[in-house]
């Protein structure tokens, strides 16, 4: 008996002693929870009875050389509904059906959820959210918001680049100054009871968003307008598959227009800017539509320039001191290179010729000559020392990379053929970069579109500025080549370039693309102007022109005839 009574007294004891560990268990983690994370369960608490509703900041807008508003904002509404307190889901149901157009069904599914918030429709004109404000209804929430707005319409569009639904920058200047355009967002926080319904005694919590900084750039309207004009009236009149037009001063890299016609409508990128031939491509294919769509072919692309490339050539030969101008060249119609022929354009050949004339008559063999002299590995210098082997730096994504031999592969046959500028490609924005920096006197420019951000009120934020790299030719042999390069359009094959009272340089080329047999050409022409100090330097690329399709023929006189307006509009005076 006396055994069991101790045998009772052990378990009573073991019990005790467990329930004390519990209770110290549950003391520990009462502490724990209470005073060590006190904030984060408080913090817990607060999210379970605030309920967030986000407010987008107006983005920076872009803003033209002028000041002309090219992307700008316009103020739109988001329609959400809160699950707890709708008090007459039927008419709530109807009310938004009517007014946003939507299925009743489509509605019904978001209304009828269970959850904090429900959004039913974004980007909904201000008109039409204010008439769904008017109804006061309850559970119903109408926050004013933002939508990207373009007032010019198609104007530069693969250059402005467009927003998403999130109003972020997708393509071109929008994407590449996202941090400086896109503003801080606000909030609006509201208070609610265990039931999710909002508090009206306590109220709401507002934290305003930050705008966005504007960018001004160097494009300017009146110049792309009379760009986009001429390439408009190039691209129906040769039913070309597309014109592309660079103006830019060559003394700074700031370009003043870039054209790509046909452009797309910035306030309906989503749509594509020709008839598809058949109704049903999916997704997958119309995305790959977009995409080739939104692409820059200044940038983007590369091309074999052609003729235009002789001034690298005639730029390397003058300064290694290969060629001088009044050098003599014997043009048959062809040069033999190892066990190739190589023609001339012009078949039956030019003759004795200088070497003036010889880049007055586009002649390759001249050319070929000059490129020989200066053999690969002195090539391959002035390549790298004018830039040509890296990518310009323009303020736009997707810049490619010109596509060179390697110049271990590079026989004389290779040698011969890029002297006149083929067997290799470039894009259009590092033709003109490199013109421009062996025109300018010899300064290497950075071609961009930014200058400045500003604050909402105008006020500078920041100067955007880029890198110059000096003496990649030397001022004399700049000067030359400028003199060189006015000749051929006061005497030869850039003629149809010419305005009179005005000094123009300039250089033809009419190139073919790959592959041969196909016979389509790319039709090009780069000039600059005045010729002894240039103010502006203008590309034209026509792709794919029917009939004639000369460069010198038909895109010359493209940018003769926005010369003729854009040199009065910026107080280029003519001489004499």
């Amino acid at each position: 008996m006396k055994k069991n009574k101790t045998f009772h007294k052990k378990k009573v004891f073991v019990v005790f002693l467990c329930c004390a560990a519990m209770l110290l268990g549950l003391t520990v983690r009462l502490v724990w929870l209470m005073v060590v994370q006190s904030d984060y369960y408080s913090e817990k608490a607060r999210q379970l009875h605030e309920r967030e509703r986000d407010i987008k900041a107006a983005r920076g807008r872009i803003i033209d050389a002028s000041g002309v508003v090219l992307a700008a904002n316009k103020t739109v509404c988001t329609i959400s509904v809160i699950h707890n307190q709708i008090t007459d889901p039927e008419g709530v149901i109807a009310m938004l059906s009517r007014e946003l157009e939507l299925p009743e069904d489509k509605v019904r599914k978001r209304v009828e959820k269970v959850s904090s918030i429900e959004r039913i429709q974004a980007n909904v004109k201000k008109e039409a959210g204010d008439r769904i404000r008017g109804y006061g209804m309850d559970g119903v929430k109408v926050d004013e918001d933002f939508r990207r707005y373009y007032p010019k319409g198609s104007l530069a569009s693969r250059v402005l680049g467009f927003t998403g639904g999130d109003n972020q920058g997708i393509i071109g200047l929008e994407v590449k100054y996202e941090e400086y355009l896109k503003g801080i967002p606000g909030q609006i926080l509201t208070a609610t009871d265990a039931r999710g319904i909002e508090l009206d005694e306590v109220g709401e919590n507002r934290i305003d968003p930050v705008p966005g900084y504007n960018l001004q750039i160097s494009l300017d309207t009146n110049i792309q307008l009379y760009a986009q004009q001429a390439a408009l009236k190039v691209l129906e009149e040769k039913q070309a598959d597309s014109v592309s037009i660079l103006m830019m001063n060559p003394q700074n890299g700031e370009i003043l227009a870039m054209v790509n016609v046909p452009e797309f409508d910035l306030n309906d990128p989503f749509t594509l800017n020709y008839t598809v031939s058949s109704n049903q491509i999916s997704q997958e294919e119309k995305q790959e539509l977009l995409n080739r769509m939104w692409r820059n072919p200044c940038l983007n692309d590369t091309y074999e320039p052609g003729s235009t490339f002789k001034i690298i050539t005639a730029s390397a030969g003058l300064e290694e001191g290969v060629v001088k101008l009044t050098d003599t060249f014997s043009c048959p119609g062809y040069r033999v290179v190892e066990d190739r022929r190589i023609h001339c354009h012009k078949r039956t050949g030019h003759g004795s010729e200088t070497f003036v004339q010889g880049a007055q008559n586009s002649c390759n063999p001249v050319f070929i000559d000059v490129g020989q002299r200066l053999g690969v590995d002195n090539f391959y210098k002035y390549f790298k020392q004018f830039g040509l082997l890296e990518k310009t730096g323009i303020d736009l994504p997707g810049e490619a990379s010109t596509i060179m031999h390697n110049p271990k592969n590079m026989g004389l046959v290779e040698l011969a053929t890029v002297s006149f500028g083929q067997s290799f490609q470039i894009t259009p924005i590092q033709l003109a970069a490199t013109v421009s920096s062996l025109v300018n006197g010899g300064r290497r420019v950075t071609p961009h579109f930014g200058v400045s951000i500003q604050s909402e009120d105008g006020t500078y934020v920041k100067k955007l500025e880029y890198e110059t790299k000096d003496g990649i030719i030397s001022e004399e042999t700049s000067q030359t080549l400028r003199g060189v390069l006015e000749t051929v359009v006061s005497q030869g094959s850039g003629k149809n370039a010419y305005i009179e009272g005005y000094t123009i340089g300039g250089k033809t080329a009419t190139s073919q693309t790959l592959p041969r047999s196909a016979h389509r050409y790319i039709s090009s022409f780069v000039g600059f102007a005045p010729a002894e100090e240039p103010e502006i330097l203008g590309l034209c690329i026509i792709n794919n022109p029917q009939g004639i399709y000369y460069g010198g023929t038909i895109a010359a006189p493209v940018i003769r005839g926005i010369f003729e307006n854009v040199l009065p509009y910026l107080g280029i005076s003519k001489s004499g």
